[in-house]
């Protein structure tokens, strides 16, 4: 099931400061972190989905590539993502 307009608003001032924000890097982040949350529940319900488990996978490299742009370009707004969205214990 995709996020919600309104989600997605709420994720973005949350994250990113504004809703109309969808640019910013801290946004696309959590906005990814919410819909691999989303699949990650799909798939413990139907374990052999493996085009869904695919898609996963490339949500959660695009999630780490833009991890890593954001700890070398803004070390301190890294680090505070990744403790507000739970990431990396």
């Amino acid at each position: 099931m995709p996020l919600t307009t309104e989600k997605k608003a709420s994720i973005l001032t949350t994250y990113a400061g504004a809703a109309k924000n969808t640019g910013s890097i801290e946004g696309q982040i959590a906005l990814l972190t919410e819909r691999i949350s989303q699949i990650s529940g799909h798939l413990q319900k139907n374990k052999k989905d493996f085009s869904t488990h695919r898609g996963l996978m490339q949500l959660v490299g695009k999630r780490k590539r833009l991890l890593n742009y954001l700890q070398k370009h803004n070390l301190t707004g890294y680090r505070q993502l990744i403790e507000k969205l739970g990431l990396r214990k």
